[in-house]
C-alpha cells in the first residue's frame, strides 16, 4: 500500500452554528458544497477538506496538561502571532506547543483541538 494524499479529516461537533463561526469567520477556511443529508459542514483546505459532522456528544479530550498529546487536526499558518492575536481577541484558548517551535494549540467550541504552526517558508 502507498498512500498517495490526505482527502480530509473529520470531526464531530455538536452545534453547527457556533462551529461555522469558528472555522468560517475565526480561522477563514472556505466553505465548500456539500450533497450529504446529514447535518454538517465541509471546508477545502488546499488539497485536502475538513469535514464537521453534528453529533449528540464529542468526547473529550484525555490530556488536559499538553493538548498536543491529544487527536488533533494541523493546519499550517502564514502568520502565527496574527493567527494567535485572532483567537485571542475571540475569547478562544491557546497553549503554545510544549515542543518550543513555532506553534500554538487551541480548541474549538466543542474541545476538538486545533494546532496551528507556521512552517519556516511561510
Amino acid at each position: 500500500m502507498q498512500i498517495i494524499q490526505s482527502l480530509h479529516t473529520a470531526i464531530l461537533i455538536t452545534n453547527l452554528e457556533r462551529s461555522e463561526n469558528f472555522y468560517g469567520q475565526v480561522l477563514g477556511l472556505n466553505k465548500i458544497e456539500r450533497t450529504l443529508k446529514y447535518p454538517g459542514v465541509w471546508y477545502q483546505i488546499g488539497d485536502s477538506q475538513l469535514h464537521l459532522i453534528v453529533a449528540a456528544v464529542v468526547p473529550t479530550e484525555n490530556q488536559a496538561e499538553k493538548w498536543g498529546r491529544n487527536p488533533h487536526i494541523a493546519f499550517s499558518v502564514a502568520n502565527l502571532e496574527a493567527a494567535k492575536a485572532k483567537l485571542l481577541s475571540h475569547n478562544y484558548p491557546i497553549q503554545p506547543s510544549a515542543s518550543g517551535r513555532p506553534a500554538i494549540f487551541t480548541k474549538d467550541p466543542d474541545g476538538n483541538v486545533i494546532e496551528l504552526q507556521q512552517i519556516a517558508n511561510n
